[in-house]
């Protein structure tokens, strides 16, 4: 019996109720993806034996009634994130054979609760493009349409979740790289409120950085997302608070909810078919009860200066030894990217980081007006790897040409992509979710909501 592509919330009840074992579900994993992984290239390192030591243990503790909330269940981790024992290679060649000896705080708490961790996912360079591709690992393919790129930086964990391998994945999201991949690849990806999910040790862009889930369902990354999250000490900026239920949020209903419709934010360029793909989505809120107000300058200017002024500046400074040293080794377009970072002075880095508590403060004055801002995800469908940056839109850079994501990483509001459709050529269409300070149950209950409306997850690509 094959499990793929079954819910984690389905391979709960039966883990529960002994009708499958542990080992027997993970067996099965690891052998769709030695047959899958030629084909998607969604794994750096796979991780069999951590896999099956886990699934022994989650088989013990279900036996003795003292199962974690994940038990059983296989999932991955992004190559960004810490694993005791196995390589942390960042994409990178000269990472190639950096090893150490801790988890990072999502993988402790995912290993605490049972998960068993197939294989460190794949990533572009350092996490710096919007695609999934690097010298270390080559190209990241993905299911729906092989020809075509799974998205960055999180692809691999989107392409193995897409592939049917995992029910979720353990990903990372500093400028979309959790939402862009989901959007492509036809996925639920969250990242919650900035350092709800702790990360350490200290990201190289530290301000941005969040830790986030995706899933093919909206329970399933609500409850990944639910064992992950919650206060350490070791992030300074971990926040304290009691950690939401997540997984009830989503029985919350839509009901009531204010939302905002922004189909270009003030200044981002969609495709025709993009915005009428997600502007149908938005409507679907109507009828679900809420109240949707097409804004169409959400945001005003973009800030993608602001942006790029933290994310590359922080990256190229941690990274300015490696591209000095070895610069042959790492792609080419990072390193442009990262040294035009490095050409900042002092007075414009601190312009910029001031701009950026401006439009923070602009933002949760919007959201004393509304519960949620949708979007586009992105401005287009998944194009052809091989390509840093879509065909046909010019001069945006390798992150600055999606448009929606990077802004709420300036936030660190939650932030959510969705299944809204297709294009005409069978591609998933992403609609963005964007929710106020700490509230990631109104992402939830409404994006649970509008799964039960127009479910997805039941759709899966041709490689199935």
């Amino acid at each position: 019996m094959s499990f793929a592509y079954m819910t984690a919330t389905d391979l709960k009840g039966l883990l529960a109720a002994r009708d499958i074992s542990p080992v027997e579900l993970v067996d099965d994993t690891l052998s769709r993806q030695e047959a899958l992984e030629p084909k998607i290239n969604a794994f750096v390192t796979r991780t069999p034996e951590v896999a099956l030591e886990a699934a022994r243990q989650a088989e013990r503790a279900i036996a003795a009634g003292e199962a974690g909330a994940i038990a059983g269940l296989p999932t991955s981790v992004k190559d960004l994130v810490a694993m005791a024992g196995v390589p942390w290679t960042f994409g990178s060649r000269p990472f190639a054979d950096n090893v150490v000896d801790f988890d990072a705080p999502a993988v402790e708490r995912v290993r605490a609760a049972g998960g068993c961790i197939v294989g460190k996912s794949t990533t572009s360079e350092f996490g710096c493009k919007a695609v999934c591709d690097s010298p270390l690992t080559g190209i990241t393919r993905n299911p729906w349409n092989l020809a075509k790129t799974s998205g960055g930086s999180s692809g691999g964990g989107a392409a193995s979740v897409a592939a049917g391998l995992t029910p979720f994945a353990v990903c990372t999201d500093g400028g979309g790289s959790v939402r862009i991949p989901s959007a492509l690849c036809g996925l639920f990806g969250i990242k919650a409120q900035f350092a709800r999910v702790p990360v350490f040790p200290v990201s190289a862009a530290p301000t941005l950085a969040h830790v986030g889930a995706i899933a093919r369902t909206v329970r399933d990354a609500a409850l990944l997302l639910s064992v992950m999250a919650g206060h350490d000490r070791r992030d300074a900026f971990g926040v304290a608070e009691p950690v939401p239920d997540f997984v009830a949020a989503c029985d919350g209903g839509a009901k009531g909810l204010r939302i905002a419709w922004s189909p270009t934010l003030g200044y981002a360029q969609p495709e025709p078919e993009i915005t009428a793909v997600c502007e149908a989505a938005a409507r679907r809120f109507e009828a679900l009860g809420c109240e949707v107000e097409l804004v169409e300058d959400a945001l005003g200017e973009d800030p993608v200066e602001i942006w790029m002024a933290e994310f590359y500046g922080g990256i190229g400074t941690k990274l300015k030894g490696v591209m000095t040293e070895k610069p042959e080794e790492l792609d080419s377009a990072v390193v442009t990217t990262l040294s035009g970072g490095l050409d900042r002075s002092m007075v414009d880095y601190f312009g910029q980081l001031f701009a950026r508590y401006e439009f923070r403060e602009k933002m949760r004055k919007f959201f004393e007006r509304y519960d949620l801002l949708l979007s586009p995800t992105l401005p287009c469908a998944a194009f052809d790897v091989g390509h840093d940056t879509p065909p046909g839109l010019g001069a945006r850079n390798i992150v600055s040409w999606v448009y929606y994501t990077y802004p709420f990483n300036l936030t660190g509001q939650p932030a959510a992509s969705i299944p809204a459709g297709f294009t005409a050529e069978g591609l998933p269409v992403g609609l963005q979710m964007v929710a106020g300070i700490n509230r990631e149950a109104d992402i939830l209950r409404a994006a649970a909501a509008f799964e039960e409306a127009a479910p997805w997850a039941d759709r899966k690509p041709p490689l199935a």
